[in-house]
C-alpha cells in the first residue's frame, strides 16, 4: 500500500471565503461589484446554489440593507464594496450598525498587492477610513489566510455587536488554495445569561418599588426578552410601564399600563409618567435623553450587565449588575401584591385619554392628509407578524406614537446614528431575512428620496415590500427645530414629486394619493397585490406638513413655565383640546 495521502482539492480563496460564511449561517450578501471584486463575485457564482448574491445599487444601501437585516434578526449581515468609492460608500451604513450595536461583516476590495502603494487607480488607504467604524479591521496578507480572516472576523462582530472590516487585495481572491479550511462556527459558544442579581439588591429594589408612591419601570433593549416578567412585575405591584423607543412591540400597544417612551420620539402619557415618577427602574436602557424628564432627584435603580453604563445617564440609588430577565424574574417571586395604586390609575387614565385624542384625527378627511389616517391604514392591513422598517424625522415620531403594534411584531429604525435613508434598504434586508413576512419600509419624502434607487433591488428579486412615503414638502423634523430656535427656515423646504409614479417606471405598483378615499384603497389594493408576491408597492401620500404635537413642550395648563397667552396659542396651533394635564390628573386620583 502506498503511505501517499491523497491530495486535497483545490478552490480559490474567494470560494474558501464564501464556504466560511455559509457555515456560519449566512444566506445571502448585499453589495455592487467592481472590478477589484471580481474574484469574489466569480465565487458567488460558483457557489449560487448556497449563496444568494443581492445587486443594490448603491453601496450604502447595501451596508443599511445588512444593518438592518442584524437588527430584525440578530444575526450577521454581509455587505461588501469595492475598492476606492464602493468602500466609502459602505461607511454610513456601518456607522449605523456600529451606533446601535448590531454584526455586520464588511468585505472591502482593494487594489491587487503588486499595485498598493503606488497611488494606484482607485487606491485608498483603507484600513485607516474604516478604523473608528469597525471592532476588527485587517487586510489579508495571503491567499491563505482570508477565509480563515473572514472567520476571525464573524467572531469579532457578535462578540463585540459591531462591525468588522477585512479588506481583500484584488489578486489574493483569485489564487487556488488547499480546500482543507473549516470555520469555526459550530465551536463558537454565545450566550445571553449575564451575571446572576445579588438577592439582598434585589430584594432592597422590590422593596423601593413597592413603598414608592408614583413608581415607574423604564425598560430598555437589554430587556427586550422579559416582555413577560416586565407586565408580572407591572401587575403584581400596580406599577405603570414605558420604554426606549427602540423596544417597541415588546409589549403591546395596547396595554393600558404601557406609556409608550419620553423625550422628542414620544407620546404624552409617557413624558407624563417619566416627569412625575418618584422612583424609577431603569433596566436594560442606557437611553441618553433621561435627564431631560426624570428630574435630577427622582430616586433610579439602575439594572445592567455593563458597569461602565450604570449612572452614566442619571444619579443612581441603587445599582445592580446583573441580567434584566433573571432581576424581574427574582422580583416578581419576591414581590407581595400590591391591590391598588392611585399613581397607577391616573397613568392608566392618562393613556386612555391620549388614544382617545388620537383616535379623533385618525379618520379627518381633509386635503392634505392628516398623517395619523395613514397609519390607521397600515395598522388595518397590517399582519400579526408584519416587519416594520422606520425612517428618520418626523416618521419616527409618527411610527413610535402611531403604530400599534404586537409583540408578534418587528420595528427597527436608525435609532442613535439616526440616517436618513434607511427605511428602504433595511426593508429588503428585512423581507430577504423573512421571505414569508409582510414587511413595510415608512419614510418621510427626504429620507425616500435618499435611497429611493433600490426601489429596483426590490422589483428585481420580486420583494412584496409596501413602501409608504408621507410627503409633506419639507423637512419636518429639522424645520421644527429651526422653529425652535426662533430662527427663518432655512434649507428645509423640498420641491415635490410623484415617487408612486417614478416608482411604477422603475417596475414597482405605484400610488398617489391626496383624499381618505384613495388612501383606503391603495391600502387594499396593495394588501393584495403583495400578498399575491408579485412585487414591491409604493404608496406616495400627500400629507399636511403639520408638526407633530411636541410632548416634551405641551403646554396644557398656565404654571411657571407658560403664560396662559402661550398655553392659548399651543392649543389653538396643536388642536390639544380634549388632552388633559396631568396635574389634573394626578389631583383628581389622589395621586
Amino acid at each position: 500500500m502506498s503511505d501517499m495521502k491523497p491530495e486535497s482539492a483545490r478552490i480559490t480563496a474567494s470560494q474558501a471565503m464564501i464556504k466560511v460564511l455559509e457555515e456560519w449561517g449566512v444566506e445571502h450578501v448585499f453589495g455592487l461589484p467592481g472590478g477589484s471584486f471580481d474574484s469574489t463575485m466569480d465565487a458567488l457564482h460558483v457557489r449560487s446554489d448556497t449563496m444568494k448574491y443581492i445587486q443594490v445599487r448603491h453601496e450604502e444601501a447595501g451596508a443599511l440593507a445588512a444593518a438592518g437585516e442584524a437588527k430584525f434578526t440578530g444575526r450577521i449581515g454581509v455587505c461588501f464594496g469595492s475598492a476606492g468609492p464602493g468602500a466609502v460608500h459602505l461607511l454610513n451604513g456601518l456607522y449605523d450598525a456600529k451606533h446601535d450595536h448590531v454584526p455586520v461583516l464588511a468585505l472591502v476590495a482593494q487594489v491587487p498587492t503588486s499595485a498598493m502603494n503606488t497611488d494606484y487607480f482607485q487606491e485608498l488607504p483603507e484600513e485607516p477610513i474604516f478604523a473608528d467604524v469597525a471592532c476588527f479591521n485587517r487586510t489579508v496578507m495571503t491567499a491563505e489566510q482570508l477565509p480563515a480572516v473572514v472567520d476571525q472576523a464573524i467572531r469579532q462582530a457578535y462578540e463585540h455587536s459591531g462591525v468588522a472590516v477585512v479588506i481583500i487585495p484584488k489578486d489574493l481572491g483569485w489564487q487556488q488554495i488547499d480546500d482543507t479550511f473549516h470555520a469555526t462556527a459550530h465551536d463558537y459558544a454565545s450566550t445571553n445569561e449575564y451575571p446572576a442579581p445579588d438577592m439582598g439588591l434585589v430584594r432592597r429594589a422590590t422593596e423601593m418599588l413597592t413603598n414608592a408612591k408614583r413608581p415607574l419601570i423604564y425598560f430598555g433593549m437589554g430587556a427586550r426578552g422579559a416582555g413577560k416578567e416586565i407586565k408580572e412585575l407591572s401587575d403584581k405591584l400596580q406599577i405603570p410601564i414605558m420604554s426606549t423607543a427602540l423596544v417597541k412591540g415588546v409589549l403591546a400597544d395596547s396595554d393600558p399600563a404601557y406609556m409608550l417612551s419620553a423625550g422628542r420620539v414620544a407620546s404624552k402619557p409617557g413624558v407624563d409618567a417619566a416627569r412625575t415618577a418618584d422612583v424609577v427602574l431603569f433596566i436594560g436602557a442606557n437611553m441618553p435623553f433621561l435627564p431631560f424628564f426624570v428630574g435630577p432627584e427622582t430616586t433610579v435603580i439602575q439594572v445592567n450587565t455593563k458597569a461602565t453604563d450604570m449612572g452614566k445617564r442619571h444619579r443612581v440609588d441603587l445599582g445592580i449588575v446583573a441580567d434584566a430577565k433573571a432581576t424581574l424574574q427574582a422580583m416578581v417571586q419576591i414581590a407581595r401584591p400590591v391591590e391598588s395604586r392611585t399613581y397607577y390609575d391616573a397613568m392608566v387614565a392618562d393613556k386612555k385619554n391620549w388614544n382617545q385624542w388620537l383616535a379623533a384625527r385618525a379618520e379627518v378627511d381633509k386635503t392634505p392628509l392628516d398623517v395619523d389616517a395613514v397609519f390607521t391604514q397600515i395598522n388595518r392591513i397590517a399582519k400579526s407578524d408584519a416587519v416594520f422598517s422606520v425612517d428618520v424625522g418626523n416618521v419616527t415620531i409618527d411610527a413610535v406614537r402611531l403604530l400599534d403594534m404586537v409583540p408578534t411584531q418587528k420595528f427597527a429604525t436608525s435609532a442613535w446614528y439616526a440616517t436618513m435613508g434607511n427605511a428602504v434598504p433595511a426593508a429588503i434586508g428585512a423581507q430577504e431575512s423573512y421571505p414569508d413576512r409582510q414587511v413595510f419600509s415608512i419614510s418621510g419624502d427626504g429620507g425616500f428620496a435618499m435611497n429611493m434607487q433600490d426601489i429596483l433591488t426590490q422589483v428585481k428579486y420580486r420583494e412584496p415590500i409596501i413602501n409608504v412615503v408621507l410627503t409633506n414638502e419639507a423637512l419636518g423634523f429639522i424645520e421644527a427645530e429651526q422653529d425652535d430656535n426662533h430662527q427663518a427656515h432655512s434649507g428645509v423646504d423640498l420641491i415635490d414629486a410623484d415617487y408612486g409614479t417614478a416608482a411604477a417606471g422603475l417596475g414597482a405598483k405605484g400610488y398617489e394619493v391626496h383624499t381618505l378615499a384613495e388612501l383606503r384603497q391603495a391600502f387594499e389594493e396593495a394588501a393584495q397585490y403583495t400578498e399575491q408576491r408579485r412585487g414591491p408597492v409604493v404608496i406616495d401620500v400627500k400629507i399636511a406638513n403639520d408638526r407633530p404635537l411636541p410632548v416634551e413642550q405641551l403646554a396644557l395648563e398656565p404654571d411657571a413655565r407658560f403664560s396662559q397667552e402661550y398655553v392659548d396659542q399651543f392649543k389653538a396651533t396643536y388642536h390639544t383640546e380634549g388632552l388633559t394635564p396631568v396635574s389634573e390628573l394626578l389631583n383628581r386620583f389622589g395621586a
